[in-house]
Parts: structure tokens; C-alpha cells; sequence
């Protein structure tokens, strides 16, 4: 969410003196509440905390975010912006406490309640337009009077009656999927506590840490500077989980080093914009993806961090791969030694940051919630930064939580405000209808589905910050995606005749006139035509009779983590490309072909999700996801060096082609024997381009 704030940090007003005291006291205050709270759940219900925190955050976005900023640099008054926070706030505090008097007069609004409910939502409308631009404002004002006007007025499936506009300000503001529901409960306990966590890391010296060790590992590699680059990124989306931020943090240090090291400019920064981007993906914070995933799915949080490690690691290693290819086909030597070794990185601050992101990834195995595991890490960076240079006393832990508060205002408002939308597709079930229209336009067929997705996640990304984008399109289309995966155990079930019998009973019933089909051997391809062209109506029980919970769940999960990489895609996709065009400013690259260049470099946002939707990469069963990322490793590798024309020497067309096809088969989801193969071919062609082929005179770089 960060890069959102990134983009806009010229239009924030600055405060000096008494004003930078108080609003760092007004930030550190609403830090501590947040954590008192999460030790002590009773003191508020959870709509009262959620009101709180949006109170808070959108007094503190009215001061930071100024209604307007002229050419010239002038901005609005700061009077009139603290008065809308103030209002605001109260507003949604006023709202927390009047639920039960509006139960009491039989879910009526009072004067007051009618005033608090348009001050409250018209503030987050005009909040959110300022952290976050005017995408969402327009949804939200498209979706509520959708609900209270319009959809009556228009025809077929998405036709609505319409809600009386007590009706809809009241289910805005007290729904399940509202302002103060589900995803603001999210944003209130775990994405805040872990985006202080992360700014304690920052604050005890961590990030130096990373790029220390990053340098230890990888520097005197072929390439080293790039897989600095990478390993840096994916170190510091442990910590920050935003693409830009990653980008802006690591890439003052990695771009330039890749540019003394030979890499063209915008292949540097390509490099650091597709590695930045990986750390959305990286648990344990992935971005607050995990946090909100886990609600939507209930699939326990520890759990989804814990599948995602593997297709994360495979990303990152993607971009090495990518790297390390250049610079053989460039020939570019390691850098000189800087004297930087692991020892003297563990000795200058690596306390601080593998004794808290242990002790988190402990707590999670052992059971404990994110919230307590994120609470008891913070103490953790406090108390082992003394083991460092970086010790961090009263006034560095004081600073961290002003940084941490402040690095939330843009996604607490957006989260709050983002359940606008969400409550209205819950009410009006637009949900369900758009996962119908996508299982009918993929006619079954799980490929053109996420390719659907994927056109649909890059068109919301260009205005939506990427977690708003996975909120939205997961609740469009993740029940559709879910159902097709799961389809997939049916076909299987269906072709081995191990379907039970009341699940031939309805499926008889579904397609009687397929009956003599089903009385004899069905082949799979028999059994996919037969499985997808089912009405839902038909489909939904049989999967309920078919499909464990096991694999139900894996499906689910399946779906969510596809939309959740496509969703990724906008930072690295021209023509908006925002973590591509942070680093092309900082290697003083042409910014588009910055942005074709990570767009190039992030193939593995593609890659991967084909290998969720067809494989079970995140079944939970570790052999078998051992086995995919094995595969994946050396098909990745091959489609690598069939882009670029090298492995360790540069080749030509032929042997591109054949590098590809082979790359291609090692990662051909669900024939063991294909993949079997085509990894031998690619392992031998390796061989054969080390041992056989001479180093030829590189051409100059198109990434």
C-alpha cells in the first residue's frame, strides 16, 4: 500500500515546531492504543475498535493529505482540513456508540445518526481520494447508488430493486463487510501491528542489515550486484511488503551498483522493480495479502504463509536467474571485494532482525495469532537491537511508532473506505454474478479464466493500490476460479469411475441424455467436456458430494493466491508501472522501458499462478510441493535462457527454441513424465552449452 504514499509524499504538508510535536504525539498515542487493545480484546467491541481506528487515521489523513494543492505549491488551509478530521472522527465514534439506541428505535437513524452516518461517508470518500486518488471514490459513489438508485433502472442479471438510503447508510456503516466490518477488523489489529513491527525493524538498523548481507552473499557472484538486488528485496518484503517502498529503499543502493557493475540502466532497474515486487509476495506480511486473504478464506493465517514460501522463493529465484543470465551473455565480471562478509553483517546488526523474525515465525508454527506473535516481535526488535551498534532507546522506539503510524494512514482509510464497495457487492450479490458471467466466458476452462483475471487485475491496477485490487477482484471472481480448481478433482474422480453414487445420481440428473456415456468408460477429455458444461445449479452439489474438505480448501486458497500474484502485475505492467517507474528515476532510465524490462524480469507473476491452478503447489503436502518447486526451478531456468539466448555462453535462435520448449515441459503441470524430461533436456543443454558451445560476442541487451 506504501506506494500509494510514495507517489503522493510531494502533496503531504509538513508541520514544524509545536505542530510536529503534537502530531508525533497524536501518531505515537494511536500506535499504543492499538496495542493496548490487542492485549486487552474486552475493552471495546470489535465495531467500536474499528470506528476508533478509522477515527484516528482519517484525523491524522486530513492533516497530512491537504484537500487541495495549487501549481504554485500552495495548499489548502490547515483549519479547514482539521476540521473535516475532527468531524470525521467524531462522526465515527458518535456512529460506535449509537448502534444499540438505532436497534431500540427498530433500526432507525436519528438526527444525529442521519448526520454522523454523511459526515462519515462522504470523509471517506473525500479521504480516500485524497491518499489514494479518484478510482475508489468513483466505485464507492457508483456502488452506493447502485444499491439506492440506479440498479433498478437497468436490465438483465445485475438488475437491483433498490434500498431506501436509511437502509443502505445503515448496512454501510454496521454490515458484516462495511466501513467498521471484516476489513477494517483486519487493517485495525493485524495489518497495523505488523506495519509497526516493520518500522521498529527499520528504525533498529535492520534494513542496513539486509543489504549488508545481501552484499555477504551474493556480490562476488557473477551478476552479484543484481542478485544483491534480489536478495535485498525479498529481505526487506519481510519487512515493509510494499513493491515501491522496497524499491525506493534498496534501489538508492543496488541500481547504482548494477550500473558499475555493466548492467544497462534499464535493465537495473527492471532488475529492482520485479525483486521489490516479489516482496509483496514473501511472507510472513506479505503486503497485508496474507491478513486479508486468511479473512476471506478462513484458512488459518500461518497456514497460507507458510505454502507461500515456496512459490515466493521460486519468483525471487526467477529474477536471479535472470540476472546471472545477463551478465554472462554481457560478460560482466563480479564486483571487486568490499571486505563485506557474513560475520561482519551478523556482528553489526543482524540481531535485530533474525532474532524478531524468528521469534514471529516461531509464535505462528506454535500457535499463536498473528497479532500476539506481531506484539511479542516488537518487543523482540527493542531488546536485541542492544545486541547491535543501532541500540534503540526511548526516544528510537518513540520515533518507530510515529513512523509506523504515519506509514498506515494511507491503507488504514483505504481499507475502511474499500468496504463500501465490498458491502455492496456482498448486498446487491454481484459477487455471484460475476464469478457466473467468468465461468461462462472460460467455458470451464481454468487458462482463459486467469487470463481474464489477469486483464481485469491490471486494468484495476492502474488505479488501485494492489491489495484493493485483490479485495475486489477476489470477491468477484474468486468463488468462479475456486469452483473451476475444484472441478478438476471431479474430472478426475469422474474419468477413474470413482464417482460416489449419489453424485452420479446428480449427475444423471443433470445430463440425463449422457447417460450411456456414464455407463461405460469415460476418458478424461470426455470427462472435462462433461464437468464444464454444467450448470451450476448442477455443478455447486456435485462438487459438495465430490470434493474433500482437503482439497476444497487447497482449491480455495488456490484461487485467492492466483488473484493475489495477478494482482501484483501493475507495478511491473506498462503503461502504470509504478515500482518499475520509482527505480527507472533512480537509474535515470527511459521509464517505459524501465517498466518493459520488469515486466520481462517478473515472467514468474505468470508462471506461478498456472502452476496454482493446475498443481498442488499449496496443497499442504510438502513432498509434493517440493517436487513442483524442483520442476518449476529448472523450467524457470530454461524459459530464462530462452529469452535472454544464454545460460553460461550466449546461443542463438535454434537453440533458443529448444531451450524453451524443454524449460516449457520441465513446468507442463500434471504429467510427471513430460516434466521429467524436458528438466533432463534443460540440465543437459546446460551441459552442452558449458562444455561445446564457444563464447560467442554478446549483442547488446533489449531487456
Amino acid at each position: 500500500m506504501a506506494e500509494q504514499e510514495e507517489q503522493q509524499s510531494a502533496a503531504l504538508r509538513s508541520f514544524d515546531g509545536i505542530g510536529n510535536i503534537a502530531l508525533s504525539i497524536a501518531c505515537f498515542l494511536i500506535a499504543v492504543g492499538h496495542l493496548y487493545v490487542a492485549f486487552d480484546p474486552g475493552l471495546l467491541s470489535e465495531l467500536q475498535r474499528n470506528a476508533f481506528h478509522f477515527a484516528g487515521f482519517a484525523a491524522l489523513a486530513a492533516l497530512l493529505y491537504p484537500m487541495w494543492r495549487t501549481a504554485s505549491g500552495g495548499k489548502a488551509p490547515v483549519g479547514l482540513d482539521a476540521v473535516l478530521g475532527v468531524l470525521v472522527a467524531a462522526s465515527a465514534i458518535w456512529l460506535a456508540f449509537a448502534e444499540n439506541a438505532i436497534y431500540d428505535r427498530g433500526v432507525k437513524f436519528s438526527t444525529a445518526d442521519w448526520v454522523a452516518a454523511v459526515i462519515c461517508i462522504l470523509g471517506a470518500i473525500e479521504l480516500t481520494r485524497r491518499v489514494a486518488g479518484l478510482i475508489i471514490p468513483i466505485l464507492i459513489i457508483l456502488a452506493l447508488s447502485y444499491v439506492a438508485f440506479w440498479g433498478q433502472f437497468i436490465g438483465g442479471v445485475f438488475a437491483f430493486p433498490g434500498l431506501s438510503l436509511e437502509t443502505v447508510a445503515f448496512r454501510s456503516i454496521y454490515g458484516d463487510d462495511a466501513m467498521f466490518g471484516t476489513i477494517a477488523r483486519i487493517s485495525s489489529t493485524y495489518v497495523f501491528l505488523f506495519i509497526i513491527f516493520g518500522a521498529f525493524l527499520l528504525r533498529s538498523g535492520a534494513g542496513e542489515f539486509v543489504i549488508n548481507l545481501a552484499r555477504a552473499v551474493a556480490g562476488k557472484l557473477v551478476g552479484g550486484p543484481g542478485i544483491v538486488a534480489v536478495i535485498a528485496s525479498g529481505l526487506t518484503g519481510t519487512i515493509s511488503g510494499s513493491a515501491v517502498a522496497n524499491t525506493a529503499s534498496t534501489g538508492v543502493i543496488t541500481i547504482p551498483l548494477m550500473k558499475r557493475a555493466g548492467f544497462q540502466p534499464k535493465f537495473a532497474g527492471g532488475v529492482e522493480a520485479a525483486a521489490s515486487t516479489g516482496g509483496q509476495l514473501m511472507p510472513p506480511i506479505m503486503g497485508a495479502g496474507a491478513f486479508v486473504m486468511a479473512s476471506f478464506t478462513q484458512i488459518p493465517y500461518e497456514h497460507i504463509v507458510a505454502v507461500a514460501a515456496l512459490p515466493a522463493l521460486l519468483y525471487f529465484l526467477s529474477v536471479a536467474f535472470f540476472v546471472r543470465i545477463e551478465a554472462k551473455r554481457n560478460n560482466l565480471p563480479p564486483l571487486p571485494d568490499e571486505g563485506q562478509t557474513l560475520g561482519s553483517a551478523f556482528r553489526e546488526g543482524g540481531a535485530s532482525f533474525v532474532i524478531p523474525i524468528g521469534l514471529l515465525i516461531g509464535l505462528l508454527v506454535s500457535g499463536y495469532t498473528p497479532t500476539y506473535a506481531a506484539i511479542f516481535g516488537i518487543g523482540a526488535v527493542i531488546v536485541s537491537s542492544w545486541l547491535t551498534k543501532n541500540p534503540m532507546g526511548p526516544r528510537a522506539v518513540f520515533e518507530a511508532f510515529v513512523m509506523g503510524t504515519k506509514g498506515m494512514v494511507l491503507t488504514a482509510v483505504l481499507l475502511c473506505s474499500v468496504g463500501l464497495v465490498v458491502n455492496v457487492i456482498a448486498t446487491a450479490g454481484v459477487g455471484n454474478t460475476f464469478s457466473l458471467m467468468i465461468a461462462d466466458w472460460a467455458g470451464g476452462n481454468i487458462l482463459i479464466a486467469v487470463i481474464l483475471i489477469a486483464l481485469a487485475s491490471l486494468v484495476l491496477g492502474m488505479g488501485l493500490p494492489v491489495t484493493a485490487a485483490y479485495i475486489v477482484l477476489a470477491t468477484l471472481s474468486a468463488p468462479a476460479l475456486a469452483g473451476m480448481i475444484s472441478d478438476q478433482f471431479v474430472i478426475s474422480q469422474l474419468a477413474a469411475g470413482a464417482l460416489s453414487e449419489p453424485a452420479k445420481a446428480v449427475l444423471l440428473f443433470g445430463v440425463p441424455e449422457q447417460a450411456a456415456l456414464l455407463a461405460g468408460e469415460v476418458t478424461r477429455p470426455e470427462a472435462a467436456a462433461l464437468i464444464q458444461s454444467l450448470p451450476l445449479e448442477i455443478a455447486a452439489p456435485l462438487r459438495d458430494l465430490t470434493v474433500p474438505p482437503e482439497v476444497a480448501m487447497s482449491a480455495l486458497l488456490s484461487a485467492h493466491m492466483i488473484i493475489f500474484w495477478l494482482s501484483q502485475d501493475s507495478n511491473v505492467t506498462p503503461p502504470v508501472a509504478l515500482a518499475a517507474f520509482t527505480a527507472a528515476a533512480i537509474a535515470k532510465a527511459p521509464a517505459m522501458a524501465t517498466g518493459v524490462a520488469s515486466w520481462k524480469l517478473a515472467k514468474g507473476l505468470y508462471i506461478v499462478p498456472v502452476l496454482f491452478a493446475y498443481t498442488p503447489f499449496l496443497s499442504g503436502n510438502w513432498s509434493e510441493m517440493i517436487t513442483i518447486f524442483a520442476f518449476g526451478v529448472v523450467g524457470v531456468y530454461g524459459l530464462s535462457a530462452a529469452l535472454q539466448g544464454c545460460m553460461e555462453k550466449p546461443f542463438g535462435v535454434v537453440m533458443r527454441i529448444i531451450v524453451g520448449v524443454a524449460g516449457a515441459a520441465a513446468l507442463w503441470p500434471g504429467l510427471m513424465l513430460v516434466n521429467i524430461i524436458g528438466a533432463l533436456a534443460v540440465i543437459g543443454l546446460l551441459i552442452f552449452n558449458i562444455k561445446f558451445m564457444g563464447q560467442q560476442t554478446a549483442a547488446p541487451s533489449a531487456a
